[in-house]
């Protein structure tokens, strides 16, 4: 029988009085610390009830607390208990900082150090020894308290066609060795799993919407890679689709290999963001000289070539059907007043996408809200009680992706449920003007996201108006929906731009208890065609052609420029889709023709 979480938190007080612990640290990673985890390791989720892909629970021997980020206060207040667990703010209160605070001199935290980025680890270290506290490394007591525990993952790898990658797997590994040679190492530590599955040429099911295989692995200067995995995950010819140079460990054999890698490569690149302490803490005691660097696999991955370009296209094109026959269904639901709620309405979306046999997951869970739920930017329905229905005369926010055999898409529409306010309209219409404006920018070599982050916030500026998200995270190429390095963002990032990179464009507007904004198409960087440039200038190519709700612009607050912008999109929308439209299928032409008819 599983155990409350009250029980399971006296379980981990007393793994605590045995291991002389004041306090144990559980965050929500992974030791492969992703964005998703698998069933299996939730185990901040087992420990308090919370389902937010980003917190962290600090556990004392007589209080506890869990910290998240403004994504996720008041979801943590509707599935955490307030008699087990105070609630803080990651950003404003770190939870090191506060439990720090907490403890007295020579008092010991328990950590996991599998969970944690080698340079988190060393900023608690610091931390703790400021205060005369120590850092204890340990095992972690929810791997033997977890009495039903999911098993692990089982489904084997599955080998993606080189044509459809572009570069084959040995040219990969011989390119990114190159660049572990020039850094100076021997072998680099590959612990990130769309690194893995870039590399190899491979996709999994390890996770839902993230198409990995959950792996280990070194890359060697000379293109060689040993891949500790599961035996079984091995996909049938393997070996001949990666070509000569990799072989395959059991992944029970991997902290015995990083011994061994010590002492044959000692010179050893490993990212001290994305692979975890534990990995790298053993590495040094071997005698291994870390060289800290990113991964090397992440610049020449978020560059993508001309085939992975052209499959994240055709994902878009057969993405915006399934987008387009949704926006009309849900028009047709308004016309007929049997409005769905965020469930029915999230699952019919998912019914049209997974119609194209292509669709193999969703590229994350859909956020289907509506009314003052889409003020909450990363609202997830099914942490609801119930989800809510969808109200006349509101908003509706639907952000949503899918993966496909040969790529990943990102979408967010946000549509009026029969009429809009004057105030409405005037928001919407402030931030469809950032998002043309990023969209339409060019920029020259050496750009990075953070100085073009502002062109998207302009027009809300004006109005002292604001979002508190990135405008822009990367995309992968049938991969993770989130990827780096790049990212466009008033956070400092100094990763320039280059083409191949594909990022979202997002501005939004979000009114606490009222409604939620969001306007998001998928943009591709390539070299603009500029005679008089003396360097070279970049552009953006949108990818992603779905209609924007006309009857929520205010066209008066337009340009010229950005009406000729939104005519000329919505034509291409057209032009696109219409022909991707079944004969019979009436009301989505119809709708289409009009939605995409010029102001």
């Amino acid at each position: 029988m599983s155990l409350s979480i009250s029980n399971r938190l006296q379980s981990i007080r007393k793994f605590m009085v045995q291991h002389e612990l004041d306090a144990f640290i559980i965050p929500r990673a992974d030791e492969y610390l992703g964005e998703y985890v698998p069933a299996c390791n939730e185990r901040l989720h087992w420990i308090t009830g919370f389902t937010g892909s980003a917190g962290v629970a600090v556990i004392l021997a007589q209080t506890a607390a869990i910290f998240v980020d403004g994504r996720y206060t008041v979801q943590v207040r509707q599935q955490v208990s307030s008699e087990l667990f105070s609630f803080h703010h990651l950003i404003d209160e770190p939870y090191m900082f506060w439990l720090c605070q907490q403890l007295g001199k020579n008092q010991k935290i328990g950590i996991d150090s599998k969970t944690f980025s080698l340079r988190q680890f060393e900023q608690m270290q610091s931390l703790a020894n400021c205060q005369h506290q120590k850092l204890v490394e340990t095992i972690n007591p929810i791997d033997t308290l977890w009495q039903d525990r999911p098993d692990a993952p089982q489904s084997g790898a599955t080998l993606m066609d080189n044509q459809i990658a572009g570069v084959t797997s040995l040219e990969k590994r011989q390119h990114v060795g190159q660049k572990i040679s020039e850094l100076g190492a021997d072998a680099a530590l590959i612990t990130a799993s769309d690194s893995i599955a870039w590399l190899l040429n491979i996709r999994g099911q390890d996770i839902p919407c993230l198409p990995v295989v959950l792996s280990n692995a070194f890359l060697y200067a000379d293109g060689r890679m040993t891949w500790f995995v599961d035996p079984k995950k091995r996909p049938p010819q393997f070996e001949r689709h990666v070509g000569e140079g990799v072989t395959v460990c059991d992944e029970t054999g991997y902290e015995e290999a990083l011994k061994s890698l010590a002492l044959e490569s000692p010179h050893i690149l490993a990212d001290p963001t994305t692979a975890n302490a534990w990995s790298q803490l053993r590495l040094k005691e071997s005698g291994a000289q870390l060289i800290a660097a990113a991964d090397p696999c992440l610049l020449p991955k978020a560059c993508k070539n001309a085939a992975e370009i052209s499959g994240m296209r055709k994902a878009h094109h057969v993405d915006a059907l399934a987008e387009i026959k949704f926006l009309a269904w849900l028009d047709q639901c308004v016309q007929t007043g049997q409005l769905p709620d965020e469930g029915q309405a999230s699952d019919q979306l998912e019914l049209f996408r997974r119609a194209n046999h292509d669709c193999i997951d969703l590229s994350f869970d859909t956020i289907s809200a509506t009314g003052s739920n889409a003020a909450m930017c990363h609202y997830n329905h099914k942490n609801s009680p119930t989800p809510s229905p969808l109200q006349m005369n509101s908003l509706y926010l639907v952000d949503s992706g899918g993966q496909y055999l040969y790529g990943t898409t990102d979408i967010t529409r946000t549509v009026a449920i029969g009429q809009a306010t004057d105030q409405i309209c005037q928001h919407f219409t402030l931030v469809l003007k950032g998002m043309i404006a990023l969209a339409c920018q060019k920029f020259p070599k050496g750009t990075t996201g953070t100085q073009l982050d502002v062109l998207a916030r302009q027009y809300l500026w004006q109005f002292g108006l604001d979002f508190d998200h990135g405008t822009g995270h990367g995309v992968g190429h049938f991969l993770s929906v989130h990827e780096g390095p790049q990212r466009i963002s008033k956070a400092i990032n100094d990763i320039a731009l280059e083409p191949g990179m594909v990022v979202s464009d997002e501005p939004g507007y979000y009114l606490d208890g009222g409604y939620g904004i969001r306007c998001e198409n998928l943009l591709v960087v390539e070299p603009a065609d500029l005679p008089e440039s003396e360097k070279p200038f970049y552009q953006f190519d949108t990818l992603t052609y779905v209609p924007f709700d006309k009857t929520l612009i205010k066209k008066s607050l337009l340009s010229q420029q950005e009406r000729m912008w939104l005519n000329d999109y919505h034509q291409k929308v057209y032009q696109l889709v219409y022909p991707q439209i079944d004969e019979q299928d009436k009301v989505t032409r119809t709708w289409l023709t009009t939605a995409t008819s010029a102001i």
